[in-house]
């Protein structure tokens, strides 16, 4: 098989699933654009913006695109190539761009405010509380893991942390250009995004490797730069997302675009062959740990963010709502950010597919996914002419940019669910606040300040990657099943909402069912099998993870059974009204 025709066709099927499916859609969910958004209509010049639409399609893609669709299809390859593409390309059109083009949608027509509140909206006070509090979990834990990958790719490439460092500086120099001098996008662009590359050479030239500067070992240099990673994730969380989140995202988009443009153009002229199996078989051998890998649910769960991914919902709802400008935007930067972030596991897919299948695992087995994927883009740029050792490094920059943007959004967005998880639990009872006329507890205002709320992500995140890594580790398999559990939940939500509102319901309805299963599935294997572990191998080898999946598992069933009663009573509802129009 030729890797050029894969991607050659599942771009046109992105394509026409915008020009077509993503337009069916927006009728029938509603999009308008005369009507005003919350970035207008509650603009506070902190975290209500309305931004340039290219501004804000840099943000939400940079936020989405974490490593996911990279290590995702890269791990899944073991199954063959032919299941992690159709899964990849029927997924993105069909549930996961749908999912984040909903979820924006809705999120928008809620003030801004995160799919919990819509989850409120259609479930009551008991279905937010249990929504936050399964958000908040699988926040922190992406936030401290992708923070120790950034720490290590620092450590074993320091031009990278380099032109990270100063491109931080360069992003608020870009928003004070951009929303204090008045600086049009694209004048501001023009300076700004040759200067991102230059910064990245700066790197090169000038690797900031603090073994080198302080003669401290790898593992010391680490904990400082984990140390240097959440004080600057503590302030990108408090900052006006105008100064620092928004631009950066911006600009680092333009290293994602410049290693899909590289590497697309690398695809297509060097065409090369797919070696690796097309079909594996159902059952598979894990290139780590050993164990059986099953096709399902394992498969689904393992591309995740390749297709679709709970993560991106709390993106959408959580910082990209608060600064569209218009409706129209919802269509390009909810649909389409999620083709492209396709595009980018399909290009994973073909970097690695053209090993063997035993050079394939053999390489997984190593532990290094995001290694396999800069080395086969590399291999391609050198028969192109190009450095392979440079275009090597420059892959791993480009995802080192993808893992910055996620934290950096990450923080921000437990930031928004600690804070509404206390602004909920403040109303809980609201008849007796309103007869006492007495203002939140000191507690409950401590904890809605922006602030603290932060200071308590970062300290759980410090929590586990710091003083138990252990912990950190056996918790990043649990957050990948529950990422797609994440999903199950939002069009769970959507689907509830758009039939509450006499809408096309079963575009969200249909998807969610094959994601609960899958998902589900996924999250209860997980506890059996660590069940097992801690049982035979003790707590320390599988308690954790055990605990944590069952909880994670139980709140979403009672999710679950919270939807179906309320979807009983919609339908008895409508059933009813339809009888007395008809006695009428």
């Amino acid at each position: 098989m030729n890797g050029a025709i894969l991607l050659l066709a599942g771009v046109a099927c992105f394509t026409l699933a915008y020009l077509l499916y993503s337009r069916f859609i927006a009728k029938a969910i509603g999009v308008d654009p005369e009507r005003p958004t919350p970035a207008h209509t509650m603009g506070d010049g902190v975290d209500y913006v309305p931004a340039h639409p290219m501004v804000l399609y840099g943000h939400h893609f940079a936020a989405i695109a974490g490593a996911g669709p990279i290590i995702g299809p890269v791990l899944a390859a073991q199954f063959g190539w032919v299941s992690v593409a159709l899964w990849i390309v029927l997924g993105c059109m069909f549930i996961g761009s749908m999912h984040d083009m909903v979820t924006l949608f809705l999120s928008v027509r809620h003030q801004g405010k995160s799919i919990g509140t819509v989850i409120e909206d259609v479930l009551g006070r008991p279905g937010k509380m249990i929504f936050l509090m399964f958000s908040f979990s699988a926040l922190v834990l992406v936030l401290s893991v992708f923070t120790g990958q950034v720490a290590d790719a620092f450590v074993s490439n320091p031009e990278v942390a380099t032109s990270s460092l100063l491109g931080i500086f360069e992003a608020a120099l870009f928003g004070i250009c951009v929303y204090r001098f008045r600086w049009s996008v694209f004048v501001a662009s023009f300076v700004f995004v040759p200067l991102l590359f230059f910064l990245v050479w700066i790197g090169v030239v000038f690797p900031c490797d603090l073994t080198a500067l302080f003669g401290v070992t790898a593992a010391n240099a680490r904990m400082i730069w984990v140390g240097v990673l959440f004080l600057y994730c503590f302030v990108a969380s408090t900052l006006p997302v105008w100064l620092l989140l928004q631009p950066r995202d911006y600009l680092n988009s333009y290293l994602l675009y410049a290693m899909l443009a590289i590497g697309l153009t690398a695809v297509f002229v060097v065409c090369p062959t797919i070696n690796i199996d097309a079909f594996s078989g159902f059952t598979v051998k894990a290139a780590r740990g050993g164990g059986t890998m099953y096709l399902f649910p394992l498969l689904f769960v393992t591309v995740a963010c390749g297709a679709c991914s709970g993560f991106h919902a709390l993106v959408a709802s959580g910082t990209t709502s608060k600064q569209l400008d218009n409706e129209r935007h919802i269509r390009p930067v909810g649909y389409g950010c999620m083709l492209l972030e396709g595009v980018v596991a399909l290009l994973a897919l073909i970097a690695v597919a053209w090993h063997t299948q035993a050079d394939l695992v053999a390489g997984l087995s190593e532990g290094k996914p995001v290694v396999l994927f800069a080395q086969g883009l590399a291999s391609f740029c050198g028969k192109l002419g190009l450095p392979e050792k440079t275009s090597e490094s420059f892959m791993l920059l480009a995802v080192a940019a993808f893992l910055m943007t996620s934290v950096d959004a990450c923080t921000r967005l437990a930031r928004f669910v600690w804070q509404e998880l206390w602004s909920t639990a403040s109303a809980a009872q609201p008849a007796e606040a309103a007869v006492a006329e007495k203002p939140p507890s000191a507690i409950v205002r401590l904890n809605r300040n922006m602030y603290f709320a932060t200071g308590v992500v970062v300290a759980i995140g410090v929590y586990l990657l710091v003083l138990n890594p252990s912990m950190a580790n056996n918790l990043w398999t649990m957050f990948a099943s529950a990422n797609q559990m994440l999903a199950s939940l939002t069009l769970l939500t959507a689907t509830l909402w758009l039939f509450k509102n006499k809408l096309k319901f079963w575009i969200t309805a249909l998807p969610m069912c094959f994601m609960v299963v899958t998902s589900g599935t996924a999250v209860f294997q997980l506890f059996l099998q660590n069940l097992d572990k801690w049982m035979k191998q003790g707590f320390a080898a599988g308690g954790v993870t055990a605990i944590g999946s069952i909880t994670l598992f139980c709140l979403a069933v009672v999710l679950m059974a919270l939807g179906a009663l309320k979807m009983r009573k919609l339908v008895k509802s409508r059933i009813a009204r339809s009888i007395a129009g008809n006695t009428k």
